[in-house]
């Protein structure tokens, strides 16, 4: 009989409400102290999810968090997690792909398979552990912590390799962030190259957001749209990276996995499911104005508290013990995915 997989701190299907209460008030009120920290001067270039995750770390070390509370930050980690990914496609609309022009579009079909195959492979070689060099790869190629979470799911690592691989992301893409509006004067890049060659390779949305609209607001719009068009490629990346796993890497098996027992056992978190079905309906016209504005907020909230919630799961010293070589791998694979984005904005029409 194959072993059931359970994390380190249970966020079981069957949880009772009044347990998790504790553990879902500390982590809403560490995303509330988040998001009032990003209004700051600052401290507003980073995603309040980002400084959810960093507080709730600080308070695990510093503090400790409670065992009463384990419950329900586990609860948030997890299953909280999974319907804020899936609300995420009330934000993804197919149609507007067109406004990146083809050029665009096989930009991003080009950099985001490569950035995750020359990250795994080159984890691999640094001797990176399969699991964390995995999550490095998703966040890198996609879009950030959300795809590390998202990819966790399927690559089935420890909260604390998922907090390294989320680290790794933020250090990254926020240099990138200081760094990319420097560029278009040295290169000669025009508006649209800049903000299509940013929403291409940054990691994080909010950094997008931040490097795109340095160079005004066309610059910041294609950036945005090309941020957006990566998140697309969320679903079949981790549907794809699933099956793999699933196939020959033998992970341990996951509760929300929809099997396919004729072909093999087939990891497809029903949140995908949702994820791209929600897409798909907001792509028909058919989600109302009014959930569209407010979705970005909801979902970014509900992140937040998730990410709080895995902070506070977090053993600090675990991630001090993963040495340079992750580190590495992250730097490595933000400058493989900058380079190769750069080329192809110069090269492609």
């Amino acid at each position: 009989m194959a072993e059931s997989y359970s994390s380190p701190v249970s966020a079981s299907p069957g949880i009772q409400l009044p347990a998790a209460v504790p553990g879902l008030v500390l982590a809403t009120l560490i995303a509330v102290f988040a998001e009032t920290l990003h209004r700051y001067p600052g401290l507003d270039r980073f995603n309040p999810m980002i400084l959810a995750m960093l507080i709730g770390l600080g308070f695990s070390v510093l503090i400790g968090t409670p065992a009463h509370c384990r419950a329900g930050t586990g609860f948030a980690a997890r299953t909280l997690l999974r319907w804020a990914i899936a609300l995420l496609g009330l934000q993804l609309a197919l149609t507007r792909l067109g406004d990146l022009g083809w050029s665009g579009i096989l930009l991003i079909l080009l950099v985001v398979p490569a950035t995750f195959s020359v990250t795994v492979l080159l984890g691999r070689w640094l001797g990176v552990p399969r699991e964390l060099r995995y999550l490095i790869a998703f966040g890198t190629s996609i879009c950030g912590a959300s795809a590390v979470m998202a990819g966790n799911t399927v690559v089935k690592g420890s909260e604390d390799e998922a907090a390294y691989g989320i680290a790794c992301v933020t250090i990254f893409g926020t240099a990138a962030m200081l760094l990319y509006p420097l560029v278009p004067g040295l290169l000669g890049l025009n508006v649209d190259q800049f903000g299509l060659w940013a929403g291409a390779t940054i990691h994080e949305i909010g950094q997008v957001v931040a490097a795109g609209y340095q160079h005004g607001t066309i610059s910041g719009d294609m950036a945005t749209l090309a941020k957006l068009s990566r998140v697309l490629l969320l679903a079949p990346v981790v549907m794809t990276v699933g099956l793999i796993f699933r196939r020959h890497v033998q992970p341990r098996p996951q509760a929300d996995a929809v099997r396919n027992s004729a072909s093999g056992r087939i990891a497809l978190p029903w949140f995908i499911l949702v994820f791209v079905v929600l897409a798909g309906i907001n792509s028909l016209g058919l989600v109302p104005q009014a959930v569209q504005h407010a979705a970005p907020d909801v979902t970014g909230f509900m992140m937040a508290v998730a990410l709080g919630a895995m902070g506070l799961n977090t053993d600090g010293r675990k991630l001090l013990r993963r040495g340079w070589r992750p580190l590495l791998l992250g730097f490595l694979a933000s400058l493989f995915i900058g380079a190769l984005g750069l080329l192809l904005v110069v090269v492609l029409p």
